[in-house]
């Protein structure tokens, strides 16, 4: 009980020193992402919450979760155009998307050496380089 009372206060602080109010919802949301490190699509966000008994929209997990990218708190990770997860870990990575079981992982930085990359447009910079390696099961 300690722990949880820990780790809503943990969150409480991280949700005001970003900006937000934290809500009933973003303080569930954020429990379940900053205990550690997590890769969770907006659907099974939802199905976790539901799972434990809270009654939420759907439209407010994502709303959420929206607002935690936006202020940094949650890495958006675009596996597809339909498909995005919501990554706990901030820095700069990379990952293994499988596509049978749908889990997304971490690729250690030291694992992965990107020794080039094409010319870039014109009158353009690099923001942010992710890679997203897809993989299927044997």
């Amino acid at each position: 009980m300690d722990n949880v009372i820990e780790l809503k206060s943990k969150v409480e602080k991280r949700l005001k020193f970003y900006g937000l109010r934290p809500t009933k919802a973003r303080l569930r949301i954020g429990m379940m992402f900053l205990d550690k490190p997590k890769h969770l699509s907006a659907d099974q966000v939802y199905e976790k919450l539901i799972e434990k008994g809270h009654s939420i929209s759907k439209a407010t997990v994502y709303n959420t979760l929206n607002a935690f990218a936006e202020r940094g708190l949650l890495n958006q990770v675009a596996i597809d155009p339909a498909k995005t997860y919501y990554d706990s870990s901030t820095n700069a990575h990379h990952h293994f998307f499988n596509i049978d079981t749908g889990q997304l992982f971490d690729i250690p930085s030291e694992q992965l050496n990107i020794e080039s990359i094409p010319q870039l447009p014109q009158d353009t910079k690099i923001q942010d380089l992710e890679i997203v390696i897809k993989v299927k099961n044997k």
